[in-house]
C-alpha cells in the first residue's frame, strides 16, 4: 500500500526551515553535551549477485546523512558504525567520549531485519539507568515501523520511537527533547515525559508505543503521520562530514577511541554515494519512491553538487561517485545545471575534478528524450547508467521503453563514452528461451549484451512495501509464508529469491535467475571479451591526469602510460565478467538451497499481507498514515487473523 499524501501546500518545509532548526541546536548543544552512535544493520547473508563487493566498499548515503546532520547541528561525539565493516559489533559495549552514548540509532533496509532487531535487543540490555535513547529509522521504519515494537509482552523489546523520515524529522524530536530535558536527566528519560506529555504529536514523521506503566509493555502506536519534506536540497548539510565519524573496520566488539582517519578513508571506500536528485515521473506499481515522494522531484543546485564531489575528492582521495537518483534526466534543465556545473571544473584540467567518475540511474524514455545533451553530461564525469530496462517488451512494466527504444538509447550512450547497464526483471510469465519472439530472459539479455551491456541485475518481481502491489501480492496468494518448513526470511526478499510467485513449480523461476546470471557471465565470454570487448568506447582510455603533470613525464613513461590506457579500456570488459563470476559463485552457493526448497513443495501461501499486531492512530485516534489495511485503531477493537496461511499441497513437478 502506497504511503498517504499530506494536504495541499502542506507537502513542504517552509524555505530556510532546514538550516534555521541545525542554527537552533546549535546554541543548545553546548549544554547538553551529547554522545551518539548511529549503526548501519546490515545481513551478511545478503551479499550475492547482483550487489556484491559495492555493499562493502561503499559508505550508505542515510546514515552519513544523519551524522552529518548531528555534527552540523553541533553534536559533534557522533560515530558511525557500519555492520558491513563491524560484524561483531554490541551495543552493550559501546562506549564512546568513556561512557554510554546518550543516543543509540538504528538504521535498516528490510531484508537486514533481523540484524537490525538484535542490535535494538542488545542496546535494550544495558541498565535501565544508562540506557541510551532507542531510535531506529531507514528504508524498513518509513513503510513498517511497527515492526520495532513487540507486540508480545512477555517478550519486552522495541526501539523508543521510530523516525519515518528524513534528517529534518529527527532534528525536530531532538530539539523538542532538549527544550524539556532537565540537568543530568537521561535523554530516554526526557523522551519518555515528552512521550506521556504529548509533546511529540506535532512532529510529524514519528511512531511510538504507548505502554502500560513506564517501562510496561507497548499497549499500542501512536503514528504522527508523514513527514514534510525538504524541498531545496542544498538546505542539506554536508555530506562529506560523514566520512569523518566512520568506526574503523574491526572483528572487535567495541569502539575505537577514535574514528577512521580521512586518510584511510578510501582504503575500504572507493566509491562515494551522493545525493543528485529525489524523485520520478514515472508511476510503476511495483515502486514505492513516488508516493514517499509525494510526487515531488527535488534537487541539489548544480553549484553544490560540484562543490560536494570535490570536497569528498580533495578530502578523501574517493574520486568514484554514485548518485542515489531515482530518474537522473526526469527533468532536462535540473540535469543540466548539475552536469555544466561539473564540467566546468573538469574543464579546468586541474586535480580533484579531471579524476571524478560518476554513475547514476536513469531510464530509456528520458535518455533518447536528453540524447542532445549526453556529450556535456559525459564532460561531467558520467561513466555509467543503470537502466530500468525491466522487460523489452513492455509486458511487466511500461514507462516508455520496447525493444528499439533500448537499444536506440544504448547507442546513444555508447557513442558519447557512457556504459549503459540494464536492470532486468523477472517474473511469472517470462519464459528462458523462445524462439520465434525476444520475450524470453536468455533472448532479451543476448540482446542487451550485443548492444554493448557490460554488467545487468535480474531480479523477481518481489512484495514491495510501500508500492501499489504490495498489498495485492498477498490478497491474490501470491507471497510465500514458509517453503518446505522454512520461513521467508528477511534476508531473502530482495529480489534474488523467489518469494511471491503462481506458477506451479516456482523453482524454475529460481534456477531461470542463475541460469540468466550464468549466460551472461561466464569464462567463454570472459575470454571473448579479450577480443571483442564492449568497453572500448569513447573517451574510455581518455588521459583523467592534469596535463601539466603528464607534461612532466618523460617520453618513455608518457608512451607506456598511453599503452596502459588503451589496453585498460579493452580489458575493463574482461575484468567485470571475472569479477562478476567470483560473485556468482556465492550467488549458487545461497540461492540453489532455496531453489531446492521450493522444488520439495510443502509451499504456505499468506492471504493477506502482514500489518501490526498492535493498535496503531493517530494523536487523535483516527486511522494510522503508515498502518496497512486491518490494522486495529484500538485495543479494544476485536484482533483480526493477522496473518492467514493456506497450504498449497501440489508438489512441484
Amino acid at each position: 500500500m502506497e504511503l498517504p499524501f499530506r494536504g495541499s501546500g502542506d507537502l513542504l518545509l517552509p524555505s530556510g526551515e532546514m538550516l534555521a532548526i541545525r542554527q537552533r541546536l546549535k546554541r543548545l548543544a553546548p549544554r547538553h553535551d551529547l554522545t551518539t552512535v548511529i549503526a548501519c544493520a546490515f545481513d551478511h547473508r545478503t551479499r550475492i549477485l547482483p550487489f556484491i563487493y559495492a555493499d562493502l566498499r561503499m559508505v550508505p548515503a542515510g546514515v552519513r546523512a544523519i551524522g552529518s546532520a548531528l555534527v552540523d547541528s553541533g553534536f559533534e561525539k557522533t560515530r558511525i558504525v557500519l555492520q558491513q565493516w563491524n560484524r561483531n559489533f554490541s551495543p552493550r559495549q559501546m562506549r564512546l567520549d568513556g561512557r554510554i552514548p546518550d543516543m543509540f540509532l538504528v538504521s535498516s533496509m528490510h531484508l537486514h531485519s533481523e540484524e537490525c532487531d538484535r542490535l535494538i535487543r542488545d542496546a535494550q540490555r544495558i541498565d535501565a539507568r544508562h540506557r541510551p535513547l532507542i531510535i531506529a529509522g531507514g528504508p524498513r521504519i518509513i513503510y513498517e515501523p511497527w515492526q520495532v515494537f513487540s507486540a508480545d509482552p512477555n517478550d519486552r523489546w522495541g526501539a523508543d520511537v521510530a523516525v519515518t523520515g528524513e534528517e529534518y524529522v529527527l532534528l525536530q524530536l531532538l530539539e523538542t527533547l532538549l527544550g524539556m530535558r532537565g540537568a543530568g536527566e537521561s535523554m530516554r528519560e526526557t523522551f519518555l515525559r515528552a512521550r506521556d506529555a504529548g509533546a511529540l504529536d506535532e512532529i510529524p514523521g514519528l511512531v511510538y508505543a504507548r505502554t502500560s506503566g513506564r517501562d510496561g509493555p507497548a499497549e499500542e502506536l501512536v503514528d504522527t503521520g508523514i513527514q514534510r519534506l525538504l524541498g531545496d536540497l542544498d538546505e542539506l548539510p554536508h555530506s562529506a562530514i560523514g566520512y569523518e565519524l566512520l568506526e574503523a573496520p574491526s572483528r572487535a566488539a567495541t569502539l575505537e577511541r577514535n574514528a577512521l582517519p580521512g586518510n584511510q578513508v578510501r582504503r575500504y571506500c572507493n566509491v562515494s554515494s551522493i545525493v543528485l536528485t529525489v524523485g520520478c515521473k514515472f508511476r510503476c506499481q511495483y515502486c514505492p519512491i513516488p508516493a514517499y515522494n509525494q510526487r515531488q522531484h527535488r534537487v541539489k543546485s548544480g553549484e553544490r553538487v560540484a562543490e560536494e564531489v570535490g570536497r569528498i575528492a580533495q578530502q578523501f582521495r574517493i574520486s568514484n561517485f554514485f548518485g542515489t537518483d531515482d530518474n537522473f534526466f526526469n527533468d532536462t534543465r535540473k540535469t543540466l545545471d548539475i552536469a555544466e556545473a561539473v564540467a566546468r571544473r573538469v574543464r579546468t584540467g586541474k586535480r580533484p575534478y579531471c579524476m571524478i567518475r560518476l554513475g547514476t540511474e536513469a531510464t530509456v524514455h528520458d535518455t533518447i528524450r536528453i540524447q542532445e545533451h549526453l556529450p556535456v553530461i559525459r564532460e561531467a564525469g558520467l561513466t555509467a547508467v543503470w537502466m530500468g530496462v525491466e522487460d523489452l517488451t513492455g509486458t511487466l512494466v511500461k514507462k516508455g521503453q520496447n525493444e528499439s527504444k533500448t537499444l536506440e538509447a544504448f547507442r546513444l550512450l555508447r557513442q558519447n563514452g557512457i556504459y549503459p547497464v540494464p536492470m532486468m526483471m523477472h517474473h511469472d510469465s517470462q519464459p528462458l528461451l523462445t524462439r520465434k519472439n525476444n520475450y524470453g530472459l536468455i533472448n532479451q539479455l543476448r540482446i542487451l549484451r550485443k548492444a554493448g551491456a557490460l554488467y545487468t541485475q535480474v531480479l523477481m518481481l518481489t512484495p514491495s512495501p510501500g508500492s501499489k502491489w504490495y498489498e495485492d501480492t498477498y490478497n491474490s496468494r501470491l507471497a510465500f509464508a514458509k517453503v518446505h518448513g522454512q520461513a521467508v526470511a528477511p534476508h531473502i526478499v530482495d529480489g534474488n529469491y523467489v518469494v511471491a510467485s503462481k506458477s506451479a513449480r516456482p523453482w524454475i523461476k529460481q534456477l531461470n535467475l542463475l541460469l540468466g546470471y550464468t549466460y551472461f557471465f561466464n569464462p567463454l565470454r570472459m575470454l571473448g571479451a579479450i577480443v571483442w570487448s564492449k568497453s572500448n568506447i569513447p573517451h574510455a582510455d581518455v588521459e583523467r591526469r592534469p596535463a601539466d603533470e603528464i607534461a612532466k613525464y618523460s617520453a618513455w613513461r608518457r608512451f607506456r602510460r598511453r599503452v596502459y590506457l588503451k589496453l585498460r579500456a579493452r580489458l575493463i570488459d574482461t575484468g567485470v565478467q571475472a569479477l562478476a563470476m567470483a560473485g556468482l559463485f556465492h550467488t549458487y552457493r545461497r540461492t540453489l538451497r532455496w531453489a531446492w526448497h521450493l522444488f520439495r513443495g510443502g509451499i504456505e501461501r499468506c492471504e493477506q499481507p502482514p500489518f501490526s499486531e498492535l493498535p496503531m492512530r493517530d494523536p487523535r485516534g483516527n486511522a494510522a498514515a503508515h498502518a496497512l489495511p486491518g490494522t486495529r485503531t484500538s485495543a479494544r477493537e476485536a484482533t483480526p487473523d493477522l496473518l492467514l496461511i493456506l497450504p498449497d499441497r501440489s508438489r512441484a513437478a
